[in-house]
């Protein structure tokens, strides 16, 4: 007999433990079945183990039925009529197992489960024969929990879900074809009833919506040849020219199959190698531009469901190109129906704001070092890269991780154990992510956005660096803006900031990178930084991208910027396509592809980015020129000359040294007419005299057009001086 209470609890959805007393138990040598079946008229047990007798039962109150089944019963059903005489038929939730392990509960509450996903959340699965979906959810500080959705009209008294003890989870099995439907759970926290989406949903509802979806990857991936070869190239040392975009404003209206062929067209025209996204994770307001996540396991559903975006990245891959993705660790939003106080209590985020909240974005921060957190954050660098198929994830705002008094005052921010501003639960956690996903997925590169000197950023965690494969270069994009933004004619002044970057290219694997950043929130476009006239603008662009696609590292240019939009980037609206009507801007889109042909094509371009030795000064201090060229060096000693005149007018007679003689051809002349350039140049070859000047065995007059660049190489390679013939040994 039960009493009044604990029937009350049973019948509202709010008993932690349903299924020690709802569905079958023995009594004797029969079975108790008990079953919350509110408005029914009658409800009757049908045993499914080979007799279909049928046991009606009583109504004990406050909608809990039970009933008597005489003898054994090993499975069963429930029919249940209503006061319309519509009767149903349905398994009973109650009468199932778990579906979670104990290996599992074990491995999340160590925060050890690098598959977690495929565990929590809702999955569609068959369980003890029966088709349905299990249900699981992190909610240690949670009273009950119950699911309401679609499939119960989202009344989740019927549906409450049982705790499975210390590991903080709550698990229900719910049979049926549930496919497609929304659902949320309620948690009873100590302050009453509160309503969450789902955080490891693998797909929801279009925004503004906020609900969770059932759903299931149906999709059958093509890209074998691409996920081969990129378990087996060296990504940090290969070639690495980024098209960063915004989804939404890049042509609006598309979804992720739509957007295949309008993106693989342009990357065809412009000869990038990679594909950039920013953060595609579920948002509730675009104009976060997706920063602000709330479903980090779902891509966002409005550009359709996510075996849409698993074709988009399959697409790419056969046509050749990598996909990276931008991923948010560092802070989520405070929407009520999302992370936010979870279960009632500081979950996700740590619990003290001068740890747990972000002043910057008015959002939370994880609680980095608690295991389950860390184990959420892991887990889902693995999913997008296991599931997706993703090449990479750029990491935003690593800084904002790694000091705690990252935008505080005095007074606002907890030292660590050591008494310092260094985050040390951030950085294990930035370290295992790392270390986890290049052990898992080969061939995935991990990108920081890093905004300080932390040292050893794309350092091995082995040697004590967090591990990334690669590391922004913010210093060298301020910098050079701020340097290209004055009038040439004072430009000899500030000479050092367009040659500083040299001084520390190799103490990290750096991107160069032109982002959504720099174009937006007044800031203007790349074109609008320029000084000077519409030509003086394109040509310094122009001189620009080649002094970037010529100097180490790896290149990342946003959307738009490749045939010099006018305006500055909004993600309300579309890119100014039209411009490219224009022959000055076609031909500026024209020179960025010959960049990354010749960029893709030229080892001494990429091949050593990470080392000193592959690059080397011809003038480096030539400010009153506003002059710089240096060597880049490939392989087998093939070298790539690069010259860039900042100044507004050519320069004829100018002598520089060289290690070869002979002829050297003009592979990239920014000023060409086809680029919407003034033509002047070379005549596509230059000649080397052997005679040493600078400190090289051979030199070359050339001109060097104004606001340009030129990259030259020789012809052909000379012959390497003979060796002398080893001594006898007697």
């Amino acid at each position: 007999m039960l009493d009044d209470s604990t029937i009350r609890r049973l019948a509202e959805g709010a008993h932690p433990a349903p299924h020690d007393l709802l569905g079958a138990h023995p009594a004797g040598t029969d079975h108790v079945v008990r079953a919350v079946r509110h408005l029914a008229a009658t409800v009757e047990v049908i045993d499914d183990g080979g007799t279909a007798a049928t046991t009606p039962m009583e109504h004990v109150g406050h909608g809990l039925w039970e009933a008597v089944v005489p003898g054994p019963i090993r499975s069963y059903r429930l029919r249940t009529t209503y006061g319309d005489g519509l009767a149903r038929v349905d398994d009973d939730p109650y009468r199932f197992t778990p579906t979670l392990g104990e290996l599992d509960l074990h491995l999340w509450r160590e925060g050890r489960h690098e598959q977690a996903w495929q565990v929590l959340g809702s999955r569609l699965r068959e369980h003890e024969g029966v088709e349905g979906v299990a249900f699981a959810v992190w909610a240690p500080n949670a009273r009950a929990v119950r699911i309401i959705g679609d499939f119960n009209s989202w009344v989740g008294s019927a549906h409450a879900m049982r705790t499975m003890g210390a590991s903080g989870v709550w698990e229900l099995f719910v049979p049926g074809d549930l496919e497609h439907t929304a659902y949320k759970y309620e948690i009873l926290t100590d302050h009453g009833w509160v309503t969450r989406a789902d955080p490891m949903a693998r797909y929801t509802e279009v925004p503004p919506a906020t609900a969770s979806k059932v759903g299931r990857s149906r999709f059958a991936w093509s890209d074998d040849d691409w996920m081969r070869s990129r378990a087996a190239k060296d990504v940090h040392n290969s070639p690495m020219s980024t098209y960063e975009l915004h989804f939404g404003s890049w042509r609006p209206g598309l979804g992720y199959r739509e957007m295949a062929d309008a993106l693989i067209e342009h990357l065809e025209e412009t000869g990038f190698t990679h594909v950039e996204f920013m953060p595609l994770a579920e948002h509730p307001f675009g104009g976060s531009w997706g920063y602000q996540v709330t479903g980090y396991f779902a891509p966002t559903s409005r550009f359709g469901h996510p075996d849409d975006l698993r074709y988009l990245i399959d697409r790419l891959h056969r046509a050749g190109y990598g996909v990276i993705v931008d991923w948010v660790p560092g802070h989520f939003p405070k929407d009520e129906w999302a992370l936010a106080r979870f279960d009632g209590k500081a979950l996700y985020e740590h619990p003290d704001p001068r740890r747990g909240d972000q002043p910057d974005w008015g959002t939370h921060v994880f609680d980095f070092g608690r295991p389950e957190v860390k184990n959420f954050l892991v887990a889902n660098a693995v999913y997008w890269m296991e599931e997706f198929h993703i090449d990479g994830l750029r990491v935003d705002a690593v800084a904002s991780m790694l000091y705690l008094d990252y935008s505080r005052k005095d007074g606002e921010w907890l030292p660590n154990v050591h008494g310092g501003r260094e985050h040390l639960e951030a950085v294990a956690l930035l370290q295992e992510v790392n270390a986890t996903v290049y052990r898992r997925c080969p061939g995935i590169v991990m990108i920081a956005e890093e905004s300080t000197s932390w040292p050893g950023v794309s350092k091995p965690t082995s040697a004590g660096g967090l591990g990334f494969g690669m590391k922004w270069n913010m210093g060298w994009m301020h910098d050079t803006l701020q340097y290209m933004s004055v009038d040439p004619m004072y430009r000899s002044h500030h000479h050092g900031e367009i040659t500083f970057s040299f001084m520390y290219a190799f103490s990290e694997q750096f991107v160069l990178p032109i982002s959504h950043d720099e174009v937006v929130h007044g800031k203007g476009s790349l074109l609008n930084k320029m000084p000077g006239d519409q030509w003086q603008k394109l040509a310094s662009m122009r001189a620009y991208l080649t002094f970037m696609w010529a100097h180490p590292g790896k290149k990342l240019l946003f959307m738009g910027q490749e045939f010099g939009q006018p305006s500055e980037w909004s993600e309300s609206r579309g890119l100014d396509w039209w411009i490219l009507d224009q022959p000055v801007h076609r031909g500026l889109m024209s020179l960025v592809s010959q960049l990354n042909r010749v960029y893709r094509e030229t080892d001494a371009l990429w091949l050593r980015d990470n080392e000193p030795g592959g690059f080397e000064w011809i003038d480096g201090g030539n400010s009153s020129d506003n002059v710089v060229a240096f060597l880049r060096w490939g392989a087998d000693g093939d070298p790539i000359a690069a010259i860039v005149n900042f100044s507004g007018r050519p320069i004829e007679g100018y002598r520089m040294g060289l290690p070869f003689g002979g002829e050297w051809e003009e592979l990239v002349n920014s000023d060409a007419v086809e680029f919407g350039g003034s033509g002047v140049g070379n005549l596509g070859t230059v000649h080397a005299t052997d005679g040493a000047w600078g400190g090289r065995p051979a030199s070359a007059t050339i001109t060097i057009p104004p606001l340009a660049g030129l990259l030259l190489r020789p012809k052909a390679k000379p012959a390497p001086a003979p060796t002398a013939k080893p001594l006898p040994d007697s």
